[in-house]
C-alpha cells in the first residue's frame, strides 16, 4: 500500500469515527460521559486537520475550489428562510 492510499484511508477512518462520536454526543444521557466524548472528538478533529494539511501539501487530496460570492449569497438566502 502506498502512502497516498494509506493517508486517504486514515482520513476516511477518522471521518467515520467523528461521525460516530458526534452521534453519540447528541444522544448521551450522562454529562461526564458526554464531556469525555467531546474531548475525544476534539482530539480526532485536530489529528484529522493535521493529516489533511499533510495530504493537501503532498497533493494526495485536492479540495474543491472555494465557492464564489454568488454561491455564498445563494446559500445564505436558503439558510436564512
Amino acid at each position: 500500500m502506498n502512502e497516498k492510499i494509506a493517508t486517504n484511508d486514515i482520513l476516511s477512518g477518522i471521518n467515520s469515527a467523528l461521525n460516530i462520536l458526534t452521534y453519540s454526543i447528541q444522544h448521551a444521557n450522562n454529562k461526564e460521559f458526554r464531556d469525555t466524548l467531546i474531548q475525544f472528538r476534539n482530539k480526532f478533529e485536530n489529528v484529522h486537520w493535521d493529516l489533511y494539511l499533510i495530504a493537501k501539501e503532498k497533493q494526495y487530496y485536492v479540495p474543491a475550489a472555494p465557492g464564489g460570492e454568488s454561491d455564498v449569497q445563494q446559500v445564505k438566502q436558503v439558510a436564512c428562510k
